[in-house]
């Protein structure tokens, strides 16, 4: 690991990024993110998994696509589901590459995987999934992001791997 990933996040130039992009976004971002570290190795660390892929559990509570300003719940998705046990609620992306492989979205079968191989050391309960359509972002980070990583951590999570959809 070479020093500068020691002392700051990998890419602080992507708040910038996405303000020029999409201007009126309200993301701003004054200091870094620091990087984390595992403190064991990953054939022993529990992985979590989190998407904005709109990604549930059959049956569950379909996520609210259509409200100006998003929603801000997530659904906590059992890592054990098989993909027939699973369903997209989401309308700000096109699903018909992951209505017919839903690891193309969220990798639920490639994570068991990895598991079952020794590759990690297990996942945990849950993952989450949530839909990114959010256009407030103090109540992205301050609400639904807190309520994710509270639950991750309640699930024993040693790493999280993150994946917009």
């Amino acid at each position: 690991m070479t020093e500068i990933y020691k002392q700051k996040q990998l890419r602080t130039e992507v708040w910038n990024t996405v303000n020029e992009r999409y201007p009126g976004s309200m993301i701003s971002k004054d200091d870094y993110v620091p990087l984390s570290f595992l403190k064991k190795p990953l054939s022993e660390s529990k992985l979590t998994f989190i998407s904005t892929s709109g990604v549930q559990p059959v049956g569950t509570l379909p996520f609210d696509t259509v409200h100006p300003i998003g929603d801000y719940t997530y659904r906590k998705v059992p890592s054990s589901l098989k993909p027939d046990e699973l369903e997209i609620h989401q309308l700000k992306y096109p699903t018909v590459g992951a209505n017919q492989d839903i690891n193309v979205i969220f990798p639920i079968e490639r994570l068991q995987e990895l598991a079952q191989e020794g590759v990690i050391g297990g996942l945990t309960e849950n993952f989450f999934s949530f839909i990114g359509y959010n256009m407030d972002p103090e109540q992205l980070e301050q609400k639904l992001a807190e309520d994710i990583a509270d639950a991750a951590v309640r699930d024993h999570a040693d790493i999280a791997l993150l994946s917009p959809a």
